[in-house]
């Protein structure tokens, strides 16, 4: 089941999280973040394929039409966020149930587990104005200060000092593919379908940290 109470809408927006069963964590190692970002590269597609019938680079494989355009996640040891646009009917759904079968198939084997592992099978938020998705933008490539500090957003509040850089210089998020660091894993995304408003890399920052001093943020 998810929380959803509205339709998924070609063209539109959405915030798309999961987490582990029982907040358990989904990602163990290293190997397991680098796992997932291959198969959110991989699975944006109609045609079925498994990591395994790829040879060479995963980000070299010429995919059929995406299913979703993708403009920001990050992945956090129990759960995942992914900003998404819709580009075809059902392609949110589609998308998703290949994602986390496949991912989950992959720890199962490795971890020589069974059941589910995941909560559910997504939640999404609709993204209804372009202040919400930068909002969304900002708060999903901060996630990984909690991983270090998770009362930072309380912390801010009461004035005390918090270091965002745990965030800005995280792998398993996009934010690095917005600082213009070159890495194979910007082909995950396709950033010219998200109407963020930013000049360069140094006016996404500016707006990144705008919204981690706000006191606000949640």
């Amino acid at each position: 089941m998810t929380n959803r109470n509205h339709v998924l809408t070609t063209g539109e927006y959405y915030h798309i999280y999961n987490r582990g069963n029982s907040k358990q964590n989904i990602f163990l190692d290293t190997q397991d973040y680098i796992i997932f970002q291959q198969l959110l590269y991989l699975m944006n597609m109609e045609r079925r394929i498994a990591l395994r019938d790829v040879t060479g680079s995963v980000y070299s494989y010429e995919r059929t039409t995406p299913l979703v355009s993708i403009g920001a996640y990050c992945l956090m040891p129990n759960h995942v966020h992914i900003l998404v646009k819709q580009i075809g009917n059902g392609g949110i759904s589609k998308y998703t149930q290949k994602l986390f079968t496949a991912y989950a198939m992959y720890f199962n084997k490795k971890y020589i587990r069974s059941g589910g592992l995941f909560e559910g099978v997504f939640k999404s938020k609709h993204v209804t104005n372009d202040l919400y998705l930068q909002y969304l933008f900002a708060y999903i490539h901060l996630n990984p200060i909690k991983i270090h500090n998770v009362s930072w957003k309380e912390d801010i509040k009461r004035g005390k000092k918090v270091n965002p850089n745990h965030a800005l210089l995280y792998p398993f998020s996009s934010i690095l593919d917005y600082l213009d660091q070159e890495r194979i894993e910007s082909r995950i995304l396709k950033k010219s379908d998200f109407p963020f408003s930013f000049k360069d890399s140094k006016e996404m920052m500016r707006n990144i940290l705008s919204w981690f001093r706000h006191p606000n943020f949640t």
